[in-house]
């Protein structure tokens, strides 16, 4: 995939799956099979090929509507109005709605005039020395070892450390952070019973309820104290003239939370997954760093960690020929889109010189991911500096990935560091 004239591009075969279907064989609860299905976070592209190839818009028994292909998933994630964020559309355990992930227009548009500005572009880009100090101090800490868990030293502490940094909670509890947030997102990983099961639900229910005793004490804690974080502005934030309501602090806190803490981890698994298994795709990054901002768009469009995004349809109509009833569980399959030769062309081809990559890994429509900019800054400069210090690796001999479903990360990466250039 060498940047430059030559596409490079890297052509996978697919296979074709014996049957979509069998994946609502061990759990009816709506949304829970495709969104809990091992196999497939392990190996996604095949079974979203043969559906965007087949079947772009189908109901599903266990799961309600996918939108599978790329004008499918677009009419989903463009039309809240007929595709709502609310409650109903995912449970989280929560008591109210999410701020702003599960709240529809017209109040969307308050909360995102609040938090846009607060993770733009150009306030990211004086994040970037500090990451990149960050992540040559993380680097520092097994450059001179033989193997080292990617997950336990790398991906989970870097952005867990720079978010928790902007909003103002303690970096010592990360553990604790941690568990709550997988508590939420994966519960099912956790307690090893699957969605809707009485363990799993008492368990995310547990979680939930610790996350809102945690903010709610934090906000007695930092009443009358202001610092130069998140939290401290949003305790003097205003919002269409009115103060944000301690209601409001907590459920946006909630948010960042659960999100700050999951969606890059995975991102960087994805990513360091695919290279450390394709040496001469990695080689290009090493020996071309100038192409690192479009390999990050490439590998986000085709691992996509989070896989699908959830809404629930408010009235009747069609999705393609696929009929959509008011109260019908609605599957955006992002990662399937994004392999949709309609609007990708060869989307089965990785190509680091993709000149023109409208992927939908941050979502689309007025719920895109807030942290996208913040997100593609920390892969960037994760990718330059590893490959800067550590060119040669992979994963350990032996050991197979084991990628959670929803969103694709990995609670282990054991991985063999080769030769490293000597630091001048």
């Amino acid at each position: 995939m060498t940047p430059g004239a030559s596409p490079g591009a890297t052509k996978r075969s697919f296979r074709h799956p014996a049957s979509v279907r069998r994946m609502s064989d061990t759990d009816d609860r709506p949304g829970a099979p495709l969104a809990a299905d091992p196999a497939l976070a392990r190996n996604p592209q095949p079974t979203y090929r043969s559906l965007v190839e087949t079947t772009p818009a189908f109901r599903m028994d266990g799961v309600g509507v996918v939108a599978a292909s790329r004008a499918a998933a677009d009419a989903v994630l463009r039309h809240p109005d007929i595709f709502s964020s609310n409650m109903s559309a995912i449970d989280l355990k929560t008591r109210r709605p999410l701020i702003p992930m599960s709240i529809d227009p017209p109040a969307h548009r308050k909360y995102r005039k609040l938090l846009d500005p607060l993770f733009a572009p150009q306030r990211m880009n004086l994040l970037e020395d500090p990451i990149s100090r960050l992540a040559n101090e993380l680097i520092d800490g097994f450059i001179e070892d033989d193997a080292v868990d990617f997950a336990a030293r790398f991906s989970v502490p870097l952005p867990s450390q720079v978010f928790l940094t902007m909003l103002g909670l303690p970096l010592g509890e990360l553990p604790r952070f941690l568990e709550m947030k997988d508590g939420i997102i994966r519960p099912q990983v956790v307690v090893g019973q699957p969605l809707g099961h009485p363990d799993t639900d008492r368990h995310q229910q547990a979680m939930a309820d610790s996350i809102y005793a945690y903010f709610e004490k934090l906000l007695d804690e930092r009443a009358d104290i202001r610092r130069d974080d998140l939290l401290g502005h949003f305790l003097d934030a205003e919002v269409e003239g009115e103060r944000l309501t301690r209601d409001e602090i907590v459920d946006i806190g909630f948010q960042l939370l659960i999100a700050g803490l999951d969606t890059v981890t995975a991102a960087l698994d994805c990513s360091f997954g695919y290279l450390a298994h394709h040496p001469d795709d990695r080689r290009q990054v090493v020996e071309h760093p100038e192409s690192i901002p479009s390999v990050v768009e490439e590998l986000l469009r085709w691992e996509t960690p989070v896989m699908a995004v959830a809404r629930v349809a408010t009235r009747e109509g069609e999705l393609g020929d696929c009929p959509i009833h008011a109260g019908d569980q609605v599957l955006a399959l992002i990662g399937a889109a994004n392999l949709d030769d309609d609007d990708c062309p060869d989307a089965d081809e990785l190509r680091w010189d993709r000149e023109a990559n409208r992927h939908l890994a941050f979502g689309g429509g007025i719920h895109r991911c807030l942290g996208s900019h913040l997100a593609r800054l920390e892969l960037r400069v994760a990718l330059r500096e590893w490959h800067r210090r550590v060119p040669d690796y992979s994963v350990s001999p032996g050991v197979d990935l084991d990628y959670s479903p929803g969103i694709r990360s990995v609670d282990t990466f054991p991985m063999l560091l080769g030769p490293r250039p000597e630091r001048p």
